[in-house]
């Protein structure tokens, strides 16, 4: 039993470790880890866990951990998890704090960060293009998203409206087809 809060430690502290540019840019990683390779979550439901850790306060990458971990083995297992992905995180920005004005003007360390900037972006575009994948499985879930990303795009709109909106189309759906 003890085994699988170290898996669960193990393999979000790697999620940890190997991602920059929070909880977005971590999906695929995240996907990779615990559908793929450790088959904790099934595809079909990665998207679910998802849009819960979404909806829910806090960083979407601790709120997957948590849930997964709490999936797995309870309470203490949603523990390891979260404790696992966060620490990476902690670690390395106590290390950048303590030596950050020795270094920050150096331009060297701006290209640096340039290039991890740019690699985020790329993630979180792999991240969208995979969850459209999985969600767009009709001609309304189509419409819905290329709504949202034109009003997204070209207005001012909280998306807060657009959340509430996709969950009204969704329940309407549901209660047309009961």
């Amino acid at each position: 039993m003890y085994k699988i809060y170290w898996q669960l430690f193990k393999s979000f502290f790697k999620i940890g470790l190997f991602t920059f540019g929070g909880g977005y840019a971590m999906i695929p990683l995240i996907e990779e880890e615990i559908v793929d390779k450790k088959q904790w979550i099934l595809k079909e439901d990665i998207l679910d866990l998802f849009a819960i850790s979404q909806s829910i306060p806090g960083a979407i990458a601790i709120n997957t951990a948590t849930l997964v971990g709490y999936k797995k083995a309870k309470k203490l297992g949603g523990i390891f998890a979260t404790f696992g992905v966060i620490l990476p995180s902690f670690i390395i920005i106590s290390i950048i704090a303590a030596f950050f004005h020795q270094f920050a003007d150096l331009a060297f360390v701006h290209a640096i960060f340039m290039g991890i900037n740019g690699a985020v972006i790329l993630l979180i575009f792999k991240a969208a293009l995979k969850m459209t994948k999985l969600s767009v499985i009709d001609p309304l879930s189509g419409i819905c998203l290329v709504l949202t990303v034109l009003l997204i795009l070209f207005t001012n709109i909280n998306p807060v409206f657009l959340i509430i909106s996709g969950a009204l189309v969704g329940l309407a759906r549901y209660l047309v087809d009961k």
